[in-house]
C-alpha cells in the first residue's frame, strides 16, 4: 500500500461526511445562516480569497452568511454552491478528518443566463464532536494558488 494515499473510508462515515457538505450548501443558499454556522465548532473558521479577512466563531459565521443571503437579494441573483469531488485525503484515527473537495458558486441573475461565478478548492478539518461532524477549519483557494496544508 502506497503510504502516501489514504486507506479505504468507511461508507457510513463517508455518507456522513458528504451530507455535511450537502447539508451545507442548502443552508448558505436558502439563507439558514444560523443553521449554516453550526456546521461548523463554535471556534471553527473559513478562509477564502474572495473576502477580506477569515471569519472564526458561530457568531462571525452567522454574520457572514446573513451578509451572503443579504447580497444576494440586493443584486437580484440567486447563488448555488456546488460541491463536487468530496475525499476524505486525511485521518488521524481519533475523531479528525481532512477532507478535500471543489466548489462552484453558480450564480443565475433574474431574467439572466445561469454562469459559474467561482471556482475554487476546499481543505477542511473536519471534526467529530460525539454529535456529529462539524467543519473545524475551511481554506478556500483559487486553483493558481499553492495548497494550503494548514487544514
Amino acid at each position: 500500500m502506497n503510504p502516501n494515499v489514504p486507506g479505504p473510508v468507511a461508507s457510513a462515515r463517508l455518507a456522513e461526511i458528504h451530507q455535511l457538505y450537502h447539508l451545507q450548501s442548502h443552508l448558505i443558499d436558502g439563507g439558514r445562516a444560523g443553521a449554516w454556522a453550526a456546521t461548523f465548532t463554535p471556534d471553527g473558521s473559513f478562509a477564502s480569497p474572495t473576502y477580506p479577512a477569515p471569519v472564526t466563531g458561530t457568531a462571525a459565521l452567522t454574520a457572514f452568511a446573513e451578509r451572503f443571503a443579504a447580497g444576494c437579494a440586493a443584486d437580484r441573483t440567486v447563488r448555488r454552491h456546488v460541491v463536487s469531488n468530496v475525499a476524505v485525503t486525511g485521518d488521524d484515527g481519533d475523531g479528525t478528518l481532512r477532507v478535500e473537495a471543489y466548489l462552484q458558486i453558480v450564480a443565475t441573475p433574474a431574467g439572466g443566463t445561469p454562469h459559474t461565478e467561482r471556482f475554487t478548492s476546499l481543505t477542511d478539518r473536519v471534526v467529530h464532536d460525539g454529535e456529529g461532524w462539524r467543519v473545524a477549519t475551511r481554506v478556500v483557494r483559487r486553483d493558481d494558488a499553492p495548497l494550503d496544508t494548514r487544514a
